[in-house]
């Protein structure tokens, strides 16, 4: 009798224009050099950037990102230009395929989520479905 072979067909990347398939995300460029900015804005080595998915808004669900120390059970991590991004087991299938980009333009400033899983946002663009 044979037993059945698993094989590990997740691949990691360094390149900032492909999804990570352990976080489901990716980080831009510009994301990861303010994000880092910040970082170093903060004087501490010990944190990352942390995206979740979380109940709220006025379509259901919205977005958090913030630098966050913990490491929570099945949290999934992966670096992006010396920034590591931390999703949580429960935000990954929501995020898998998103693109968090940073712009600075006349018109917008801030970091932007590009997520191919939401159905549609709210107008304010806070929230998605």
């Amino acid at each position: 009798m044979t037993t059945p072979s698993t094989t590990d067909t997740s691949t990691t990347t360094d390149s900032t224009t492909t999804t990570d398939t352990k976080t489901g995300v990716t980080l831009t460029d510009a994301a990861a050099e303010k994000a880092k900015n910040l970082l170093d804005q903060e004087g501490r080595d010990d944190l990352r950037l942390r995206v979740a998915v979380q109940p709220g808004g006025c379509s259901g669900l919205r977005y958090q990102l913030f630098f966050d120390e913990r490491d929570l059970d099945g949290d999934q991590v992966h670096e992006f230009s010396g920034v590591e991004v931390v999703v949580d087991r429960m935000s990954v299938p929501y995020l898998t395929g998103a693109t968090i980009d940073f712009v600075d333009r006349i018109d917008a400033q801030g970091f932007t989520i590009d997520n191919p899983n939401a159905g549609g946002s709210c107008a304010c663009g806070d929230s998605f479905h």
